[in-house]
């Protein structure tokens, strides 16, 4: 079966350099014809998983495609995206992200900004393990793109991609600001209930980069948040911003371990879990305390009496 895809794909392209071939009756290549023989030829070579060759035909399709005056630029870009996803087949992810964010920058001036905002996020799922920086980046850029055509919904899944990633990755200071960016979208489009939630996801982060500060601006804000005044929500970050003022380690844990908190995305639920007073934790005993566990109460009353007996005469 793969050797008569492979033979397949193989009379595309001579098909194709055929259309491109010039002589004395033929003054111009056809380039058009050459594009779509091309992309059969790539078709084949991908159902064969002969995904180098795959690639290969794509970018030849997509050279013929700009020597076309006349081609559809839709078919251009989608001649690099294909491409790019050869390569995400072979593995060589950062190659992959290339081609295919140059397919979405095309698609943007082609007047297709969906098919370009759909790429990036294709990138940035691609990239996500490889690259966390990069992915931020591509999501961020859909979000843009989304935002610019008033599909907020789609903006905001690309900010929320974004967001968890930059937690994951413990840069709090970009995390808080793309949670800022999130919030002010969930309340244009009054989704009031997530907008709380949002909340605590930047009391947390806050927390985590010890500013108690901003924190507690971010709860205070919030009351301008039609029915955040009274929420749980509210009732909840209020009990924690006290414990965490107090340096009370017992009641930020009893309220980060809430399901109100357990329950988020779970690298929000992380920051909970993770959350540490100053000065709150659990003090170390001393060795000493320790060693007389060990030993039992006797011990510790024979411990007690040696100190008492070495200043026992006073202490010149």
């Amino acid at each position: 079966m793969a050797a008569q895809k492979i033979n397949e794909a193989l009379e595309h392209i001579a098909k194709a350099e055929k259309y491109l071939k010039t002589g004395f009756l033929k003054w111009k290549p056809d380039y058009d014809s050459a594009a779509t023989e091309y992309g059969k030829a790539a078709v084949a070579f991908k159902n064969a998983k002969q995904f180098d060759q795959a690639r290969e035909a794509c970018l030849r399709e997509a050279e013929a495609h700009e020597n076309n005056k006349a081609c559809t630029f839709f078919f251009l870009c989608r001649a690099y995206e294909q491409a790019g996803m050869m390569l995400k087949e072979m593995q060589r992810l950062p190659e992959a992200v290339q081609l295919i964010e140059k397919a979405s920058m095309m698609y943007l001036e082609n007047g297709t900004p969906d098919t370009a905002a759909i790429a990036l996020e294709r990138a940035g799922k691609l990239i996500e393990n490889v690259s966390p920086e990069k992915a931020v980046q591509l999501y961020q850029q859909a979000a843009s793109v989304f935002e610019n055509e008033e599909r907020l919904r789609q903006a905001l899944e690309m900010l929320g991609k974004a967001s968890r990633l930059l937690v994951r990755g413990r840069r709090l200071d970009e995390a808080a600001l793309s949670l800022q960016k999130e919030k002010s979208i969930y309340k244009e489009i009054e989704n009031y209930p997530t907008c709380y939630k949002k909340t605590i996801a930047q009391v947390l982060v806050h927390l985590h980069r010890n500013d108690y500060v901003a924190a507690e601006r971010c709860v205070r804000e919030s009351y301008s948040i039609p029915g955040f005044n009274g929420s749980e929500d509210c009732a909840a970050l209020e009990q924690l911003l006290e414990g965490y003022d107090q340096q009370d380690q017992d009641q930020v844990s009893e309220v980060c371990n809430s399901p109100l908190f357990k329950y988020m995305d779970n690298d929000y639920a992380k920051l909970g879990l993770t959350l540490v007073v100053p000065g709150g934790g659990i003090k170390k005993k001393s060795p000493n305390a320790a060693q007389d566990k060990a030993r039992g109460p006797a011990a510790v009353g024979s411990h007690a009496d040696e100190e008492e007996d070495e200043y026992s005469g006073g202490l010149c």
